[in-house]
């Protein structure tokens, strides 16, 4: 299984083009419009905030169309509008109250933390990626003793960072306010040259046919270099992820494991992840 995990990371290594359903051409139906209006406001929830230039090309339509995109998700209430794109009204708020924006299924993502962190014993090395579910496990985790922790979430380094027993370490790169995390090729070259025991990885999809995917393609080179840092990759995600598609691709499952996730999963979903060499845990 060691060499399957390693042929897959190196598979998995140099997709960086998005794989999301959207690319498609101007003479899309509404249908195909509202479903790219709804994963421009998933990549602006992630990033904070997004251009013009960079969704046009992103998504492989106009800029007046992107513009026009931008107009309606402004006038529904959820983005503010400026000169060459839009950010998402509610990150100043967030960032003070350092708090994060997905609140949805946290009963689940609360049992998914806890049965992650049941497998990290005193003394470890990990890795935690940014997330309101892998911020559960860091909860799970205040009793731990001599824990190295490495994370790209600034959340979760002040929640552990203040426990004695508990060292934090945390790369550099660019600070995403709605995430509370750091990202880019910087942050990712940080995990060169790194080993950790176990890596608790995060995304928005996953699916046997589609793998793992995210909203904007800013993490994909940290998720990568976290993944290959990693002896064991654990993935975490409530079941209503599984089965989904979202714009950006980590890889194929193959990258992982072990998944992590709540009782919503189906049989045949836990089926078929388990054909693949994969570990299911259910919370």
């Amino acid at each position: 299984m060691a060499n399957e995990k390693g042929a897959a990371k190196k598979a998995g290594g140099h997709q960086d083009e998005p794989r999301g359903a959207l690319r498609r051409s101007e003479g899309g139906t509404a249908r195909f419009a509202e479903g790219r209006r709804a994963e421009i406001m998933e990549w602006i929830r992630e990033e904070g905030s997004a251009r013009v230039r960079e969704l046009s090309k992103a998504f492989g339509v106009s800029e007046v169309t992107i513009r026009q995109d931008l107009e309606r998700l402004e006038a529904d209430g959820h983005v503010e509008r400026v000169h060459g794109g839009a950010f998402l009204k509610s990150v100043q708020q967030q960032v003070r109250s350092m708090a994060l924006q997905h609140h949805e299924n946290m009963d689940a993502k609360s049992r998914i933390g806890a049965a992650a962190a049941a497998l990290v014993e005193d003394g470890e090395t990990i890795t935690l990626d940014s997330g309101s579910t892998t911020t559960q496990v860091a909860a799970h985790l205040l009793e731990r003793r001599d824990l190295t922790v490495i994370t790209n979430g600034l959340n979760i380094a002040l929640m552990l960072g203040a426990q004695p027993s508990i060292t934090v370490h945390m790369p550099g790169g660019q600070f995403k306010a709605p995430t509370l995390s750091v990202s880019g090729e910087g942050s990712a070259e940080f995990f060169a040259g790194l080993f950790v025991r176990r890596l608790f990885l995060a995304a928005a999809a996953v699916s046997v046919e589609e793998g793992i995917s995210i909203p904007s393609l800013g993490d994909l080179p940290i998720k990568r270099a976290m993944i290959a840092s990693a002896e064991k990759v654990y993935l975490l995600v409530d079941s209503t992820k599984i089965g989904r598609r979202s714009f950006s691709s980590v890889g194929p499952v193959t990258m992982i494991h072990a998944l992590i996730t709540d009782s919503g999963i189906s049989d045949n979903d836990k089926a078929r992840f388990e054909r693949m060499g994969i570990e299911v845990i259910i919370a």
